[in-house]
């Protein structure tokens, strides 16, 4: 099935999507690398791992009022950390499992994209996101099988209404958030099947109502030095590249990432840099490279 972005799986079929912009069907070996290949903590990867699971397979046996679980999580920190891939990395780990432990056939996957919502965001995008909670994601969820949603960059949909903009109207503002929070108070009480992963990279802009739903937070920071070893060695390793013999200089490369306070996606890409830095000689045989190449680009 490979990315999925722009398909859309047969469980889709008959339901308007407006606002979802990838829609697959989990779980699929293409997405493997999107939880193996982030570098974070390992005991966050269990979390979300064990939240998914039992928000998916206990919540509904558990009492809204004695123990309130929105099937909701949140994934907080700077952009370039990994977040959105993990989440959809998280998803179809998610589905795998259930797969494999005889408890669902498939999983549906589908990320809300504030920005495939309408350009005047606090006037139609507020009934078009009231639409996408009471509507489509239940209808969604009828279809039977577990439905996983990111609700990617959800500061633009939750937006914080006490620190809403002066140059915009804050009953609208006032309006659309009160939409999400009605959407994932009816989401949760009324489809068990359903789990939501929220990202953002500025947790400051999200309403504190919202914030309050979330029950697993997990905070994503920039990588430090050995976790940026690991994803060199990672990246180097996808052009056939190996470091033996030269751990002790990695590690000075890292160490110097980190002084940049570089994020994970400009760490990976510091091995194109240093590629295309160092002449068509290089670009055409980029197995060639080797750390010292990493040093000298390493801004």
């Amino acid at each position: 099935m490979g990315d999925a972005v722009g398909t859309s799986p047969a469980q889709f079929e008959g339901i308007e999507q407006p606002g979802l912009s990838v829609r697959a069907l989990l779980p699929d070996d293409g997405w493997d690398e999107r939880w193996d290949g982030i570098v974070v903590d390992d005991e966050m990867k269990a979390r979300l791992l064990s939240f998914g699971l039992f928000c998916l397979t206990r919540r509904s046996s558990v009492s809204w009022v004695r123990f309130p679980v929105h099937g909701l999580a949140l994934l907080a920190g700077p952009p370039g950390t990994g977040k959105t891939t993990l989440a959809h990395g998280l998803a179809n780990r998610i589905a795998r499992t259930l797969v494999d432990h005889g408890l669902a056939e498939n999983a549906l996957f589908g990320v809300v994209d504030p920005h495939a919502f309408p350009s005047e965001f606090l006037g139609e995008s507020q009934r078009t996101v009231a639409r996408l909670f009471a509507e489509t994601l239940p209808d969604l969820a009828a279809r039977g099988l577990p439905l996983i949603v990111l609700l990617d960059e959800v500061e633009a949909l939750a937006v914080n209404r006490s620190r809403a903009s002066f140059e915009t109207n804050p009953v609208d503002v006032h309006r659309a958030t009160n939409a999400v929070l009605t959407g994932v108070d009816h989401v949760a009480a009324e489809h068990d099947n359903v789990l939501l992963i929220a990202t953002t990279n500025e947790e400051r802009e999200i309403d504190q109502a919202f914030l309050s739903r979330v029950d697993l937070r997990e905070q994503f920071e920039l990588p430090q030095p050995a976790a940026i070893e690991a994803m060199l060695v990672d990246t180097l390793a996808e052009i056939g590249v190996r470091v033996d013999g030269q751990a002790g200089r990695l590690a000075a490369v890292a160490e110097r990432c980190a002084s940049h306070s570089l994020d994970a996606r400009q760490v990976r890409k510091l091995v194109l840099r240093a590629i295309v830095s160092n002449g068509p000689e290089l670009a055409l045989a980029p197995d060639r490279i080797d750390v010292d190449h990493l040093w000298e680009v390493v801004e």
